[in-house]
């Protein structure tokens, strides 16, 4: 597995080793020795997610006040821009964002340590996102960032799918600045 660095201390990206030929492919998703060998963490998961979701939804920027979640992130069909946005108190990056495509292409997967917020908007016509997570959902803990924080100015790619806006959710559209925002401890 090759492990490149973000901008954002602690988020990454992976590159499975994927064996392929004429049949098809194979690669390990996850591996916790491998994993820890290549990014130093030695980490518990305890939740496994699944959404399948049309092109132009996004949906985040979610984060929890307690439980809060660190997430391997990765796209079986289709593609998605992934995003993380540091709202870690005291972090010399608060308030920046780092983003990148995984697809079923690239098959890359995207390490979000607990204590960011994190999102993503469908870039194909249909993408299924499997994630691992740290810590179990925890609704009555869970907060939303506006998307479109200018303070934040995620380069969100709608232009490229010919959208003004992305679809959301209701959650999602009552999603508020990171400067309004109930963050953790």
């Amino acid at each position: 597995m090759q492990v490149i660095t973000t901008t954002l201390a602690g988020v990454l990206i992976l590159e499975p080793r994927v064996f392929g030929d004429a049949r098809g492919f194979f690669m390990e998703s996850y591996n916790r020795r491998s994993f820890a060998q290549a990014t130093g963490l030695d980490l518990d998961f305890v939740q496994d997610n699944h959404s399948r979701s049309s092109k132009g939804v996004l949906r985040g920027l979610h984060y929890q006040l307690r439980q809060p979640q660190g997430k391997l992130v990765r796209a079986v069909r289709g593609a998605i821009f992934d995003v993380a946005v540091d709202i870690r108190r005291g972090s010399p990056t608060f308030g920046q964002w780092t983003g990148v495509e995984l697809s079923e292409d690239n098959r890359r997967q995207l390490w979000v340590p607990a204590g960011l917020a994190h999102g993503f908007l469908v870039l194909s016509e249909a993408a299924e996102v499997l994630y691992k997570t740290t810590d179990y959902y925890a609704p009555e803990h869970e907060r939303s960032i506006a998307w479109d924080d200018p303070t934040i100015a995620i380069d969100w790619p709608l232009a490229a799918l010919g959208l003004a806006e992305p679809l959301l959710s209701g959650k999602d559209r009552a999603g508020v600045t990171l400067a309004q925002a109930e963050l953790p401890a």
